[in-house]
């Protein structure tokens, strides 16, 4: 473990609430994905949708499309065909419904005005009616008469009298949705630390949950301001990279382990599967940094060529 590391961590801070809730993936089997397949995209929710396309309808990059989504039928973006999906379940994939007219885009663009008009409306009910809650967006479907509310809050709220209200304003079908902080910065969208857009608003929005081990196993510092994105979680790019950190780790041996070499017992105290380099400190006052390559696993010990 580097200095860095030990003198960056705070070992009375909890960081357990940093972390996501772990879920299991349903497991793909040996689901055959169709050749057709295509990423699509919710524009107000920046939300990734794959979707397979009627053979007959030529989807060019850029193309909007009608397609079931969990809250009605609404307007996606193409963006383009997918040869080799990874990560993504059977249950993932929709239906393209239809190509989206010119009609459904002049529709569109008239909703997104009247979006901007309903923001208003929702804060003024939201005041009257004394609710603690943050409105983060307004959406209304293109393919049904429906509007979603989306807002953050840090108790549950009654929204009972507010949807009626807001019914009786809209004419249509209301939805309210109580979203967390990582929606809310997926919906919002910014700049994170590394100065580049949010990863969960502009790359992929279907990661898999962020913990501790991951910036435990990348020799990252353990401080929370360092490890946590504006959203107050970890940062998403850590699972980026996780994967190749613990197929790496494989063939390495593990920090804190000792190696008799040379006449003295090491500990290892640092191990870097980028640069290849292992780190020890000797019993005599030596410090030695040694390429991993020299490395050999005995049976269930460790020792240097």
């Amino acid at each position: 473990m580097s200095d860095i590391f030990e003198q960056d961590m705070d070992e009375a801070e909890d960081l357990s609430s940093l972390e996501d809730e772990t879920f299991e993936d349903e497991a793909s089997g040996n689901f055959v994905f169709p050749d057709n397949l295509y990423k699509l995209k919710l524009e107000y929710s920046c939300e990734g949708i794959y979707a397979s396309v009627p053979e007959k309808l030529n989807l060019n990059p850029g193309d909007f499309v009608i397609i079931p989504t969990r809250y009605g039928n609404d307007l996606a973006r193409n963006l383009g065909k997918c040869t080799t999906p990874v990560g993504i379940k059977p249950s993932d994939v929709v239906q393209v419904i239809r190509a989206a007219s010119k009609e459904d885009l002049d529709h569109a663009a008239d909703l997104l005005e009247r979006e901007k008009s309903a923001f208003v409306t929702f804060k003024e009910k939201v005041a009257y009616h004394h609710l603690d809650m943050k409105l983060i967006s307004v959406h209304f479907l293109v393919g049904e008469p429906k509007a979603l509310f989306f807002f953050s809050s840090e108790n549950r709220v009654d929204f009972r009298e507010l949807v009626k209200d807001l019914v009786s304003v809209f004419k249509m079908r209301i939805e309210l949705r109580q979203i967390g902080v990582r929606d809310e910065s997926r919906i919002t969208g910014g700049l994170g630390i590394c100065g580049r857009p949010y990863c969960c608003h502009s790359i992929n929005d279907k990661l898999k949950p962020v913990s501790i081990r991951m910036a435990k196993d990348q020799n990252l510092s353990l401080n929370s301001m360092k490890i946590s994105g504006q959203c107050g979680r970890l940062l998403c790019c850590l699972s980026y990279e996780y994967d190749w950190y613990a197929q790496a780790r494989k063939s390495l041996p593990n920090e804190g382990i000792r190696i008799y070499y040379d006449g003295t017992n090491f500990r290892v105290t640092e191990v870097n599967p980028i640069t290849f380099m292992i780190k020890m400190s000797g019993e005599d006052g030596r410090l030695l940094e040694v390429n991993a390559k020299r490395f050999v696993k005995d049976g269930n010990h460790w020792k240097i060529n």
